[in-house]
């Protein structure tokens, strides 16, 4: 009696489309890694924090200043903490919380938001010397 592949339960060649597949996948993978390093490797020291409510700005704060910020709204109130060139949320009363959470910022291109009382942290440069992206 002769045995066969099958019977020894050897396995079959994967098919071409799933090697397409795999190379396909680990082509996005890399490039989504060569992204985010250029991100990282790219992303400045910030000066300065910007609080806008609702779209309007609220205030600019230097970030190598220490200082403790109530922001108040008709939505309710979010503590803002300047502190060691990081800024963050230390209180709100806002349902969910989430910005309080949030870990520190001071990198450009970084924010905090309070979706239920509208507030937006974002960390900016001071003198603004180039295009925040190129498209």
């Amino acid at each position: 009696m002769r045995v066969t592949c099958k019977e020894k339960g050897a396995r079959r060649a994967p098919s071409p489309k799933w090697k397409n597949d795999l190379v396909l996948i680990l082509a996005l993978l890399a490039v989504l890694l060569l992204v985010g390093v250029c991100l990282l490797l790219t992303q400045k020291q910030g000066d300065m924090v910007r609080v806008s409510v609702n779209g309007q700005l609220y205030g600019v704060y230097p970030l190598h200043e220490d200082a403790m910020v109530d922001i108040v709204t008709e939505a309710g109130y979010n503590r803002l903490v300047i502190k060691d060139g990081q800024a963050y949320v230390e209180a709100t009363d806002c349902p969910d919380a989430i910005c309080a959470s949030h870990r520190p910022i001071n990198g450009t291109r970084e924010s905090i938001t309070c979706l239920p009382h509208g507030v937006v942290i974002t960390i900016e440069c001071d003198g603004q010397d180039g295009p925040d992206v190129v498209v």
